[in-house]
């Protein structure tokens, strides 16, 4: 799997998430063909070129979970970011939840 081509399709699957909708680091995988990789997704988010246009706070675990340690500023940013497009987070034990049934995207 070549990187830049694999990171390539990882931001063009995230930019076609619609707004107050989530999705999974391993729906993401499978999206752009290999679905063994949600790690890598989750790698090509920590370093995206562009978080503006690129919104990687729409991608959470497969338990709905948000990113403990969200790049772009920690998980209450990410929370912020998706209650402004009007995602509901649940807190349980210090960690930030979506519930995937209500607000997951499904392509």
């Amino acid at each position: 799997m070549e990187k830049d081509t694999f990171f390539a399709r990882v931001y063009a699957a995230v930019q076609s998430i619609p707004r107050g909708r989530v999705a999974t680091y391993g729906q993401i995988a499978r999206l752009c063909g290999s679905p063994r990789a949600a790690r890598v997704v989750g790698g090509a988010l920590h370093v995206n070129p562009a978080p503006g246009v690129i919104p990687c706070h729409r991608v959470v675990n497969r338990e709905g979970r948000l990113a403990p340690a969200f790049a772009f500023g920690g998980a209450q940013v990410q929370r912020d970011l998706l209650a402004a497009e009007g995602v509901e987070t649940e807190e349980r034990g210090g960690l930030y939840f979506v519930d995937l049934a209500r607000y997951g995207w499904q392509p």
